[in-house]
């Protein structure tokens, strides 16, 4: 049996592996998420094709599988991108002395131990929209991994959003 498929069967492919990966990409990888959606696809249409299937398997749990892959994936490959090894001289000195400081430190630890509280306290689907969204997801991201309207979604996150102002303000955290 060899692989075929037409035009009609890669448009829902790829209409199905775009909404996995939309599900499972983090926000500041959104850039990169056509190249996901590419590269899951190949990956059903090689491992069908080394099966002997005439068509892939299309069932959601195997394109969330794929789509899982292909975004670990590229995060990792990301993330090995960034990675830049220190050979200059300097370099290696300001990177000793660009600690911060105690005082921010402690700062930061009483920030988040504040925004950690104020989130405890919001009812638990405005504290998910608004985790999602403090997780760097956009609104539509939110709407779409969480699979409400985007209304449903922009409302949650702006009201859970007002509401953890307001706690920190309470703290004395807010600026």
């Amino acid at each position: 049996m060899t692989l075929t498929v037409n035009d009609q069967f890669l448009t829902e492919l790829r209409r199905r592996i775009s909404q996995a990966v939309f599900r499972v990409c983090p926000g500041w990888l959104s850039s990169h998420a056509e190249d996901i959606v590419q590269t899951a696809i190949m990956r059903v249409l090689d491992a069908a094709g080394k099966r002997g299937e005439e068509k892939p398997d299309l069932s959601a749990v195997y394109l969330e599988r794929a789509a899982y892959s292909a975004t670990v994936d590229e995060i990792r490959k990301h993330r090995r991108r960034r990675e830049n090894p220190v050979t200059d001289e300097r370099s290696i000195q300001r990177g000793a002395t660009d600690r911060a400081d105690p005082e921010m430190l402690a700062a930061s630890r009483e920030i988040a131990a504040g925004i950690g509280h104020c989130l405890s306290g919001l009812p638990s689907l405005r504290r998910l929209a608004v985790t999602l969204h403090l997780q760097g997801h956009s609104v539509s991201e939110v709407a779409a991994i969480l699979r409400w309207r985007f209304k449903r979604a922009e409302n949650l996150v702006y009201r859970g959003l007002a509401d953890l102002r307001r706690c920190l303000t309470l703290k004395g955290l807010a600026r």
